[in-house]
């Protein structure tokens, strides 16, 4: 093990979060917040900045490191951000539990969403900016930034990271040199998110907040473009005028697509971006989904509270939709009021996730893909054993390994959810009420099973609300500190999916072979 060379990385690592941290510190002055929120905010800096400092005196004998090495170093990396994004909330006392400020932060980072925060109006400015900002951060993956910086290698270091940390079952570059491959990805996300701002300040401002329009279309397209779904104001987005909704739901859709197809887009090859097979399943599945549930609204308008138009309906669907397979978590209403084919149209989405190589979580709609096809090439094998098997994905032939190795994360995805629910039912919330407040009514919810079962989905998915007592108006709070700090986990394993966590936490990474 590399341990001077990864401490370097880990250096820089810590001193860009230093970087980032001055932008809510910033905005902590330009509202006056006064010297304790300046203060949450210094303290981290300094320390990022010192302890960044040190670990860049030792000097690596050797500038290579392996696959191991560049998978355990995403996981640490993920969680010393986390440990140190927690203090400006801790110190602020605006969350004053740490346990409670890491599962914060860490939700921000992976782009969960999940929020212990039972009242977002008692958040300063800056403590709002630096939750959805870590979005932004987390959403295209910190270390994908830094290899712009560092220099390009030969020995594949860089194409380690890149794939520790990049979502879907094949990862690579997207030009040759990985330095420019970064740059891209970043100019991509960049010029999106600022696209988003523009069109979000052409709406009204949201009625109440008439001086906040630049403020809240920043944060709504840095959860937008990081597939993040905290909420800055009460009730998500339903305060949002219909326009910046459609807005938001169209974006989130693009941001859930393949960062490569936009490349494809700017170099002219519109015909290879349509020729996708991911591209096209991704979008018959949002059409399908939106479709479904619409439909199923119009059906039964008299069978719910919330007396939508027949336009809200279409709305709701469509942005629900959006905000579900690209695992954002933003809600417009509150869709535990919905009839049952549309709750179960969000919770398959739920499992699904956008496209490999977006800021979206989940399994991926090309793992399911390649999961049918591998399913039906076994049963035709098992049918005629003299079948050569080839399971083709974006017309390119699979390797038997990619096959598996899809087959392999689906396993332990769903052991990893299992386990975690059987662990959640041990904690003393199970069996309480919950009262929920929303535009279906005041109603109360029992903290059972499907709290628990959504909750996990919800985190290691990085959505953000599950359904019954941990739904779109309600949070995490409920659970005791041991659940969050699993559930703070589930979150992590599921951003990074699952290997690079696993690799930092066996023993067998840190011993000599």
């Amino acid at each position: 093990m590399n341990y001077k060379k990864l401490g370097k990385i880990l250096g820089k690592i810590m001193i860009l979060e230093g970087v980032l941290m001055i932008f809510p510190l910033i905005v902590s002055i330009i509202y006056k917040e006064g010297f304790q929120n300046i203060f949450a905010f210094s303290v981290p800096i300094f320390l990022l900045f010192l302890s960044g400092a040190l670990l860049q005196i030792p000097k690596p004998k050797r500038e290579t490191f392996y696959q191991k090495e560049g998978f355990a170093l995403t996981a640490m990396v993920w969680i010393v951000m986390a440990l140190f994004g927690a203090l400006p909330f801790v110190i602020n006392r605006e969350i004053p539990n740490y346990i409670n400020a890491l599962f914060e932060i860490m939700s921000g980072f992976t782009t969960t969403g999940a929020s212990i925060v039972e009242d977002v109006t008692a958040l300063s400015h800056s403590s709002l900016f630096w939750r959805s900002f870590s979005h932004w951060i987390g959403g295209m993956g910190i270390l994908v930034f830094v290899l712009i910086f560092i220099p390009e290698s030969n020995d594949g270091s860089s194409m380690h990271l890149l794939r520790a940390e990049s979502p879907g079952p094949q990862v690579g570059k997207i030009v040759s040199k990985m330095k420019v491959t970064a740059r891209i990805l970043y100019l991509i996300y960049l010029g999106l998110t600022v696209l988003e701002v523009l069109m979000l300040m052409l709406d009204d401002p949201i009625p109440g907040y008439e001086g906040e329009q630049f403020f809240h279309s920043l944060l709504a397209a840095f959860g937008c473009a990081g597939t993040g779904g905290f909420g800055f104001i009460p009730n998500s987005m339903e305060l949002f005028n219909p326009f910046s909704q459609y807005v938001m739901a169209t974006f989130l859709i693009l941001f859930g697509c393949n960062f490569s197809l936009y490349y494809l887009l700017l170099i002219g090859q519109v015909k290879a971006v349509f020729k996708s097979e991911e591209f096209k399943t991704y979008f018959i599945i949002v059409a399908a989904s939106v479709a479904l549930i619409f439909m199923s609204l119009v059906a039964r308008f008299d069978a719910f509270p919330q007396n939508y138009t027949t336009e809200e309906a279409f709305r709701h669907s469509y942005f629900q939709v959006a905000s579900i397979i690209t695992t954002a978590g933003f809600s417009t209403t509150d869709f535990n009021a919905w009839p049952m084919i549309a709750t179960m149209v969000l919770f398959v989405l739920m499992f699904m996730g956008a496209m490999a190589g977006s800021t979206a979580g989940g399994i991926k709609t090309s793992r399911f893909v390649i999961a049918i096809k591998g399913f039906y090439i076994n049963v035709r094998k098992l049918i005629n054993p003299r079948y050569v098997p080839k399971v083709k994905f974006e017309g390119k032939t699979l390797e038997e390994k990619t096959v598996n190795d899809v087959y392999s994360f689906c396993t332990l995805y769903f052991f990893i959810l299992v386990a975690t629910v059987f662990v959640l039912s041990f904690d003393s919330v199970c069996g309480t009420t919950v009262t929920v407040v929303s535009d279906a009514g005041t109603y109360t919810v029992e903290h059972g099973f499907l709290s628990n079962f959504s909750a996990t989905l919800s985190c290691i998915s990085n959505i953000g609300p599950g359904f019954e007592a941990v739904g779109p108006y309600a949070s995490f709070a409920g659970f005791n500190p041991f659940s969050k700090v699993i559930l703070t986990l589930t979150m992590l394993i599921g951003r990074l999916e699952i290997l690079p966590v696993l690799i930092l936490f066996s023993p067998r990474t840190w011993t000599k072979v």
